[in-house]
């Protein structure tokens, strides 16, 4: 089965073949990858082939392979084990998500604490070089194509809400979990399609700190953590 590398792979010819358009390349191979899990076509306890072998099978990079290993990492359904490769440990979606240090649940909980009073703090505190930092960030996040780049955006775009608060423990409490929000937006777009949403979401934030209303700016993000945990749920309980 080839994907093509293009990200954007199109249908395919032959006698088994299904319409691949509008998925991206990763998220074709993950649900690939998910559906043989879900078949026992790979069965709990089987090793993956290797990322090379994976990506001369799907006709991708091994970076889009990457990213469908760490999707189903994520849910729950195998592990990487350095050195020794990547096994399927469940066939089904996982309680929680694990990502990296935290978990989903950690992050649905902690983040409307941290993230909701800094929009609010950074609408009435923010500099011209923070607004300058944001639109420039919203404006790559809503031409960005590739769905690596954009949820290394997507983190940084939070981040720097948590800076412009002036707050410095929001802003080392959000430089801390960076890693984790990237794994979550990367899983949540994958499996939930939330990236189109997510930058909808973000302009409304923006707007926010831009007219300098703190009330409008921590509703703005509460409404994004709640579509959030919205998408979370319906992962964990497909």
């Amino acid at each position: 089965m080839n994907l093509s590398d293009s990200r954007t792979a199109g249908p395919q010819s032959g006698a088994n073949t299904f319409p691949l358009a509008r998925l991206s390349a990763a998220e074709a191979v993950f649900n690939a990858i998910r559906g043989d899990i879900r078949s026992g076509a790979l069965a709990v306890g089987a090793k993956l082939s290797s990322e090379a072998s994976l990506a001369t099978q799907y006709g991708v990079s091994r970076s889009v392979i990457r990213e469908a290993l760490r999707s189903c990492t994520a849910l729950g359904l195998t592990v990487t084990k350095t050195g020794r490769g990547t096994f399927v440990v469940a066939d089904h979606v996982a309680n929680d998500l694990v990502l990296g240090q935290f978990s989903a649940r950690d992050l649905t909980e902690a983040r409307p604490h941290i993230e909701v009073p800094a929009a609010g703090l950074a609408a009435e505190r923010r500099t011209a070089e923070d607004l300058e930092t944001l639109r420039g960030m919203m404006a790559s996040m809503a031409a960005e194509t590739d769905p690596e780049a954009w949820v290394a955006l997507d983190s940084g775009f939070h981040a720097a809400i948590a800076r412009a608060s002036g707050n410095k423990v929001f802003e080392s409490v959000v430089a801390d979990i960076r890693d984790a929000l990237a794994h979550q937006s990367e899983t949540l777009n994958m499996v939930a399609d939330r990236q189109h949403a997510s930058d909808v979401e973000h302009r409304l934030i923006l707007e926010a700190i831009e007219a300098g209303s703190a009330a409008d700016a921590s509703a703005a993000m509460a409404e994004h953590l709640r579509a959030v945990g919205e998408a979370l749920d319906f992962i964990l309980t497909q």
